[in-house]
């Protein structure tokens, strides 16, 4: 009876230290039809929750929404607003030791973005 405690309990800690990996810095390239541009992400774990924010091209910050850490999955959305226009991209990503490898909809465009951790 005390086996399946303890390795439930070795489980748990393992998934809580592997999704601390996330906080910090990220950055990378997104390849689109008009050019590599480049991106930067700050996340920070709090559980299965994910906060955060990106900086785009212009150097501008935007909140990251609806944060989730999954395992080694995480997901969010990033809401903009282009000339009263609001769109929203949401962010599917595996996280591997140093790298996260995302897929973003972009007006039904998927987009692979990889983005390492930086020190």
């Amino acid at each position: 009876m005390k086996f399946p405690t303890i390795a439930l309990a070795l489980v748990l800690l393992a998934a809580s230290a592997f999704a601390a990996d996330v906080d910090g810095k990220w950055t990378g390239t997104m390849s689109t039809p008009m050019g590599d541009v480049p991106v930067s992400f700050t996340f920070k774990a709090d559980g299965a929750n994910l906060t955060g924010s990106t900086t785009g091209p212009d150097g501008s910050e935007t909140k990251i929404s609806g944060g989730k850490i999954e395992g080694n999955n995480i997901s969010f959305a990033v809401n903009l607003d282009f000339g009263g226009m609001p769109f929203t991209m949401n962010y599917k990503g595996v996280l591997s030791k140093d790298q996260i490898k995302f897929t973003l909809d972009m007006f039904g465009m998927p987009l692979e973005i990889l983005v390492k951790k930086s020190t």
